[in-house]
């Protein structure tokens, strides 16, 4: 029994240092078991160097395309997601106003396998105006992750055999709270596993749908394009001007008319004050 004691105690110790090691950071050392494994990051980072590891990889992107109808188009892109076995992560549109036809933003996962020709379907939809794209490669913290999980499990599987041959007290709650602290850290680290898988299985995409108005205008190279860019920009003054003129003409009728009476009654005044002042035979 006491044998028992001494030997949980002793490996408890141990898988103690390692689980500290497995806590840290991508960059620290990592004893992935008691046999004598090389750090998870050097490993990884080896095997990446050598071209062993495949790459993981992490896409986000912005793309803004000019359509006739930012609704319809919204519509088409989420078909166009669904079918290749994306998602939609949000959706905000906004209703047609006087000058436009409205906007749609969406967020799409998207599948990173087959990622451009996706991007190619949903161009198909109106007149690409940007499209930014930017990779993180993430495969040494992938593979530091695998390794940390890997060496907790291990070590949770030798704490359960001493558990089950415990025969104290104090063996038993020493291991359970060992398995308990592990278990823990593997829930969370295997959390860390899925969102990477996640992030790098399906690319982010924010899609922006405008209208004409809302289109970017390309600025005047030539003279030619110089002198219709005034031209447009000289009757749009004109045509501004035009309605703000017919919006003070209601006001200007008004305005003189009442000055017609003001007048009139000071001239009426005028001309009875100079009856009254002649002098009457």
């Amino acid at each position: 029994m006491k044998r028992i004691s001494v030997t949980a105690i002793a490996l408890v110790a141990v898988l103690s240092l390692a689980g500290c090691s497995a806590g840290a950071s991508s960059e620290s050392a990592l004893v992935a078991s008691d046999e004598g494994r090389a750090p998870a990051g050097q490993d990884a980072s080896e095997d990446l160097q050598s071209g062993y590891v495949e790459r993981q990889v992490i896409v986000v992107g912005d793309m803004v395309v000019t359509v006739d109808s930012p609704a319809e188009a919204a519509d088409d892109a989420v078909r166009i997601t669904e079918k290749v076995g994306g998602r939609v992560d949000a959706r905000t549109e906004t209703a047609p106003t006087d000058g436009d036809k409205g906007r749609a933003t969406l967020t799409l996962r998207l599948p990173s396998d087959g990622l451009q020709q996706t991007l190619d379907s949903l161009k198909k939809l109106g007149d690409l105006e940007s499209l930014d794209l930017e990779s993180s490669d993430v495969t040494i913290e992938v593979e530091d992750l695998e390794a940390r999980i890997s060496a907790l499990e291990q070590s949770l599987k030798r704490l359960r055999l001493l558990l089950a041959k415990a025969r104290t007290v104090t063996d038993l709650i020493t291991l359970e709270t060992e398995i308990t602290s592990r278990q823990g850290e593997l829930e969370s680290l295997q959390s860390q596993q899925r969102y990477y898988a996640d992030q790098v299985s399906l690319s982010t995409i924010s899609l922006s749908f405008i209208s004409e108005a809302d289109a970017p205008v390309d600025a005047p190279d030539t003279f030619l394009s110089g002198l219709a860019a005034g031209w447009a920009a000289f009757v749009a003054f004109i045509s501004g001007l035009l309605v703000v003129v017919g919006a003070l003409i209601p006001w200007i009728v008004f305005l003189g008319i009442l000055a017609a009476l003001v007048l009139a009654f000071v001239r009426w005044r005028i001309r009875r004050r100079t009856v009254r002042s002649q002098p009457t035979e």
